[in-house]
């Protein structure tokens, strides 16, 4: 199955939401005893899937995973507010040059089909 660059981009871009979903739950639960930090998983799944040739719509699907193997503090919580807000800005650059992408994209279909017409 032959994935195209929007439906990749559009897929990055629904990661990127979910991201910043994500962080902001870990954010808000940061005081949370025994909370433990989640993120996402996407681009690793992406590269994989490229260098494997191996390119199928389950390879484009955002995974949400708990990291369960660290604690920073007494009560079990693993959130860091300050790593979080890094993941936040961060995310939301991606975001801004994935919809940038998009449209551009689409810009450029839509000349082609103007200039089609003269």
């Amino acid at each position: 199955m032959r994935v195209s660059v929007i439906d990749l981009l559009s897929r990055a871009m629904d990661a990127a939401v979910l991201r910043q979903r994500v962080v902001a739950n870990n954010v808000a639960n940061a005081n949370t005893p025994g909370f433990k930090r989640s993120f996402v998983s996407f681009e690793a799944h992406v590269r994989d899937a490229i260098a494997r040739r191996n390119v199928t719509s389950a390879s484009f699907q955002p995974r949400v995973h708990t990291d369960k193997s660290t604690a920073l503090r007494e009560d079990g919580n693993n959130v860091s507010v300050d790593h979080e807000m890094v993941l936040m800005a961060a995310n939301a650059i991606q975001f801004q040059a994935l919809s940038q992408q998009l449209s551009d994209r689409f810009s450029m279909y839509r000349y082609v089909i103007n200039e089609g017409r003269r």
